[in-house]
């Protein structure tokens, strides 16, 4: 199987990059989308419209991207022999601390999709730096390997 997956080395990179794109893309939209649906009146017009263009934001994009960005590169790290070598770890703990945010971020646009403002719109625009600020040390942890 290792031998396989050595084959299509440069394969699974450019898809596990292809599709990190798509989901960070997603991820800096998602926030943004819920600025504007914190702005608009509980119960309007305009805030179904901003719930309802969160959701294919999920459905389209980030959904299908979360999952071939794990698959593909959980794949790659087994093609590499990745598990270990310590910057790997540390990107695994930042990727899965990203996921986590994902999820949480996907909880909150649901809750403002019902009405609520479980967060203030400064505190959405302050996490909107969240993915930017992780994937600045994700790349350069697969680039340079410090450890």
């Amino acid at each position: 199987m290792q031998e396989f997956l050595a084959m299509t080395y440069y394969w699974l990179k450019a898809g596990h990059v292809i599709f990190m794109i798509f989901w960070m893309a997603g991820l800096f939209i998602l926030p943004r989308q819920m600025v504007y649906m914190h702005t608009s009146v509980p119960g309007s017009d305009e805030e179904a419209l901003w719930a309802e263009r969160t959701g294919t934001l999920s459905k389209v994009i980030l959904i299908p991207s979360i999952i071939l960005v794990w698959v593909l590169g959980l794949a790659l790290a087994v093609s590499i022999g990745a598990f270990s070598q310590g910057w790997f770890h540390a990107k695994l703990l930042l990727v899965l601390i990203l996921s986590g945010y994902h999820g949480w971020m996907s909880a909150i646009a649901k809750k403002m999709a019902r009405g609520e403002r479980p967060l203030a719109e400064k505190q959405l625009r302050l996490l909107n730096e969240v993915p930017a600020i992780i994937a600045i040390v994700v790349v350069i942890l697969v680039i340079v390997k410090p450890f």
